[in-house]
């Protein structure tokens, strides 16, 4: 297995997707999304993608993982654990002291973040994260 860092490409990155329960987008949509990344690896079998993940934010002080799948057939066998290390080694070399490093993770993943740090929320010091799916106007 090897890493290349910023290959992520409009397909791969559809194709990957189609293996974790998450909404699809149109190709223009991803090739825009794509171009803001600040960060990307994708994780290669041979000449095959396994595995993929990215970082969106301000490139300073907000940085927010997104988009870390892993194929089926390479769960478990430390695939997400290479994704989130070279994510978060990225994260060190641009970030100021003590940046804020965000993500939603998918169901019964939480228990995998919490290794590198993040921690669950709601809990004593913060409030629930929340996402707006369709906003409303006020």
């Amino acid at each position: 297995m090897h890493i290349v860092e910023n290959g992520l490409t409009w397909d791969i990155y559809d194709s990957i997707r189609r293996y974790a329960n998450m909404q699809q987008y149109e190709k223009d949509d991803i090739i825009e999304a794509l171009k803001n990344t600040l960060y990307s690896v994708v994780i290669y079998d041979n000449e095959n993608p396994i595995a993929i993940g990215r970082v969106v934010g301000d490139g300073r002080i907000t940085f927010f993982i997104k988009d870390v799948v892993v194929h089926p057939s390479y769960r478990c066998k430390h695939v997400g654990t290479m994704v989130v290390n070279s994510l978060l080694d990225y994260i060190e070399s641009c970030s100021c002291k003590h940046p804020y490093i965000g993500l939603m993770a998918m169901p019964n993943t939480e228990g995998f973040y919490e290794k590198f740090g993040f921690i669950i929320r709601p809990n004593e010091l913060f409030g629930s994260g929340m996402i707006c799916l369709n906003r409303k106007k006020v």
